[in-house]
């Protein structure tokens, strides 16, 4: 949520600072601005999208060469040009600030600045900010000593990026739990949010670390570490980003969400690539000290958010049946305010795709702060946080996310999980030589299961046009699939804005059955596996009360389709990992009756793609 742009060049930086934006756009955001040194501090901000933003800066012919600008995700104060970021203070030298994240401690603050005479003109906490700033320049004028004597006192997550009109060559930015990184090249010198923003540019990043406060000029930077009131210069290390201009653009899609649901088979291929031509696999897959920490693993506890989350219900099912051992998955915002009982030897593993997600970086610390001695991140960013906090790491290869709802990245969290369940059995003595070859083939086979079950895309787009129509659904799975039912119900809420929610089959005699009939589409996931005969059970109750049923099956499960009974057959049964193949058919259903309603698929309402925020 919320993005970051600043640039100190050698020419007009509006195009680039714009296009940054625009490609920062998939984080979330209801509103967009810039400010711009040009003989002066201006700027210019809009509750449109950024290319209303890019009109007005055509309009008033804007440019400049030292610049910060921002995509707001609203959370203080609703969506307003007078909340949009950047924000002012000072009237004899204004300074300009950009913000993502939350300043808790914001309220006693803004009393406090209030007090001494500053007026706030939004209702944010960013503003606290630039006055605090300004008050810290009554006692040095230079930018850089204020930014530092400023982020001394604000709590929370937050990253953001200062200018100053008096000093118009130089920007000062600060991170403490919200990512920021710096971009290098001989046309000037860079600051944004994500990697992606800059590939215009550059691909020579460097990602700042907590508590860091860097200066930006056109020739060269400098960065301070900031902990428990010491200040310490210090050398972060360049990293050519392996990024490209190809995987951030929509290419021939119409969305970027079609185009991640498609490239799936591939970035499943390039997650697996280490074990797909191998006849066993190895504990240093997660990292060297993988294999000592695995051996006294007792437990498993996963901490993840949203569709991390179901990913982690999903391993639940991996890793007990295949290692034998005990998992607890725990939504990450729940579990850090709560009391449980910790059991040191159960390995902590954290999912995220972006790696910043604030809750569970904070339940991450949480757990370890309750006496848990080892963590594993699976993660699809290298630099991330939640990488750089865990002892052990697995990258999956999805590349870059654009679309606000998940897809491509569940799909390898999943893979990388079966990874780690086989991993764990084998260490374990739980999976045999033979039964290790099988998944491995099976594992080996998946890109290709995958490409298959894109196939069913048409059936799809025929179901999605009666699908529009409605305003509510049900989702049913059993075992394994119930988390997957669960994902294709957050799918179709996330994009389309139909209420959908999902039970496990079982408990539909509940209580849900109440809610079904002919209005109510019943979704079902049904592969030819020991629940079956039971998940036809449930199907009935739903026909005998009048409820039409969309069913995913496998070629074999001989379901048949009647009145009132609809069914689409995937081309093969992928046994363990059935879950990832059902994953693509519910993606296809949620876009496809997204388009029928006309909803904003890759930039849904009132969500963020990175929430940095609690």
């Amino acid at each position: 949520m919320c993005g970051i742009v600043g640039a100190v060049a050698r020419s007009n930086i509006v195009p680039t600072l714009l296009e940054g934006l625009r490609r920062l756009e998939y984080r979330g955001y209801d509103s967009a601005g810039l400010a711009l040194m040009n003989g002066g501090l201006h700027r210019l901000r809009t509750t449109g999208r950024v290319a209303e933003l890019s009109k007005l800066a055509d309009e008033q012919d804007f440019h400049g060469e030292v610049g910060i600008a921002h995509t707001r995700w609203a959370t203080h104060g609703a969506p307003s040009e007078r909340n949009a970021h950047p924000h002012f203070s000072g009237e004899i030298s204004k300074v300009a600030v950009v913000h993502n994240g939350i300043i808790e401690n914001h309220e006693p603050l803004r009393q406090r600045l209030q007090d001494a005479g500053y007026q706030f003109t939004s209702d944010t906490d960013t503003e606290v900010i630039a006055h605090l700033i300004t008050f810290n320049l009554r006692e040095t004028s230079d930018l850089f000593e204020a930014v530092c004597r400023s982020v001394d006192e604000l709590q929370g997550a937050y990253a953001i990026a200062v200018m100053e009109e008096v000093d118009p060559e130089r920007i000062v930015v600060s991170r403490n739990g919200a990512p920021l990184l710096l971009g290098l090249s001989e046309s000037g010198n860079y600051a944004a949010s994500d990697a992606s923003a800059l590939l215009q540019v550059t691909k020579r990043m460097i990602y700042l670390e907590e508590g860091d406060v860097a200066e930006l000029r056109r020739d060269s930077y400098r960065i301070v570490s900031l902990h428990d009131g010491a200040r310490k210069e210090v050398v972060r290390p360049i990293h050519e980003s392996e990024l490209t201009n190809e995987a951030v653009d929509m290419g021939p899609y119409a969305h970027f969400m079609q185009k991640e649901i498609f490239e799936q088979p591939g970035v499943v291929a390039n997650t697996l690539e280490m074990v797909l031509n191998a006849q066993s696999i190895s504990p240093r897959l997660f990292g060297s000290e993988a294999e000592d920490i695995f051996n006294t693993t007792d437990g498993i506890l996963i901490l993840a958010c949203g569709t991390s989350y179901h990913a982690g219900l999903v391993a639940r099912y991996w890793l007990e049946a295949l290692a034998g051992l005990t998992c607890n998955v725990e939504i990450a915002s729940e579990y850090r305010y709560r009391h449980p009982v910790a059991s040191p030897k159960a390995l902590v593993v954290g999912i995220s795709q972006s790696g910043e997600t604030a809750d569970t970086l904070a339940a991450l610390s949480y757990a370890k702060s309750l006496g848990h001695r080892h963590s594993l991140a699976i993660c699809n960013v290298a630099e991330s946080a939640l990488v750089r906090q865990t002892d052990l790491r697995f990258l999956t290869r999805a590349g870059p996310e654009i679309g606000v709802a998940s897809t491509k990245a569940f799909t390898t969290q999943l893979a990388a999980l079966m990874l780690l369940a086989m991993t764990l059995a084998k260490l374990r003595g739980k999976l045999s030589g033979e039964g290790e070859r099988e998944i491995i083939a099976a594992l080996r086979h998946l890109p290709v299961a995958l490409q298959h079950a894109l196939q069913v895309e048409p059936q799809v787009k025929v179901w999605a046009e009666g699908f529009a129509q409605k305003r509510h659904a049900l989702f049913l799975g059993r075992g394994v699939h119930y988390p997957i039912a669960m994902e294709g119900a957050l799918k179709l809420k996330e994009i389309s804005y139909i209420h959908a929610e999902a039970y496990a089959a079982g408990e539909l005699k509940h209580g849900p059955l109440a809610l079904v009939d002919k209005d109510m589409p019943v979704v079902a996931i049904a592969p030819n596996d020991a629940l079956l005969e039971k998940l036809k059970s449930n199907l009935q109750e739903v026909r005998a009360r009048g409820g039409e049923l969309y069913v995913f099956a496998d070629a074999d499960s001989h379901i048949q389709e009647s009145e009132g009974v609809h069914i689409i057959r995937l081309a093969e049964h992928a046994g363990s990992l059935s879950p990832i193949l059902h994953t693509i058919p519910l993606q296809l259903l949620a876009y496809h009756v997204a388009l029928q309603k006309g909803t904003d698929v890759d930039k849904p309402r009132n969500l963020a793609k990175s929430v940095t925020v609690e």
